[in-house]
């Protein structure tokens, strides 16, 4: 069920890129969270425009809308870039016109989710497995709405605990991941194949989970702060075998923060 906007009340903090919207006391869960941080995300969209629609249990909340706006004739003439197969079934489904970068090189926005965000605007990204087409997508855009709930922000990249994912080529994978391991010795790196039961929840087992490209995931987990992303950047994507990782790093332009308090808005400063 849709959360109304007009439970909150609007507020300006002092800093210019911030607002915060703050929310009658209710306790919310953390999907309805994630819709409404989906849904402030979808009032910037504009009749007209090229939109790069995200991937994951986030931006389907942003894709939803989309589509239930469309349906209701309050936007016009949108145009859907997809960021994965389940996307573009889902704005299929939705009645969502779609096209692609190579008719679309630059879009106007895109609203996507992210796995972890550190107070830089930096992400990590993929853990859905859709890493390199949201990369593509949201790389060409003029605007890029992150839309998170609370629990996604991280002292530093890696914070979490959780995957930062790689994409490598099927070939010699085992060779692949143990050049990634070996790379962030230094911070305690662990790399580890995905494979289907491991997305399902089982810790062993189970076929390589392989990408809408025909790949395969090495999630690698930090025991420590990989220090320089872009140096750290660099060096994965030297590696023969890698296709992409999953940081984002100075891409966000806006960043919607869905919590306890309320939604923070916070927007990239332009140095």
């Amino acid at each position: 069920m849709a959360i109304p906007y007009h439970h909150f009340n609007l507020v300006t903090s002092e800093k210019p890129d911030m607002e915060m919207l703050f929310p009658s006391p209710v306790v919310l869960t953390q999907d309805e969270l994630k819709r409404i941080a989906a849904y402030k995300a979808v009032e910037m969209v504009e009749s007209g425009m090229v939109v790069g629609l995200g991937t994951g249990s986030t931006a389907k909340h942003a894709v939803d809308r989309i589509g239930e706006l469309l349906h209701q004739g309050k936007l016009k003439n949108i145009i859907g870039i997809p960021t994965s197969t389940k996307t573009h079934e889902q704005a299929l489904s939705l009645g969502i016109p779609l096209s692609d970068l190579d008719s679309h090189p630059v879009l106007d926005i895109a609203i996507d989710g992210a796995d972890e965000i550190d107070p830089n605007l930096n992400l990590v990204k993929g853990r859905g497995g859709s890493l390199l087409r949201e990369k593509m997508v949201e790389g060409v855009c003029k605007k890029f709405v992150v839309i998170v709930d609370e629990s996604k922000l991280v002292k530093y990249i890696g914070g979490s605990g959780l995957a930062m994912p790689v994409e490598i080529v099927p070939f010699c994978w085992k060779f692949t991941a143990k050049r990634l391991q070996e790379l962030f010795e230094y911070a305690g790196c662990v790399a580890k194949l995905r494979t289907f039961a491991s997305c399902n929840g089982m810790e062993n087992g189970g076929l390589p989970f392989v990408t809408d490209n025909g790949n395969y995931v090495v999630d690698l987990y930090f025991k420590r702060d990989i220090g320089d992303l872009k140096a750290a950047s660099d060096a994965i994507l030297r590696l023969a075998g890698v296709v992409e990782h999953g940081m984002f790093l100075d891409m966000a332009t806006t960043v919607i923060v869905a919590g306890d308090l309320g939604v923070t808005i916070k927007n990239k400063i332009i140095k």
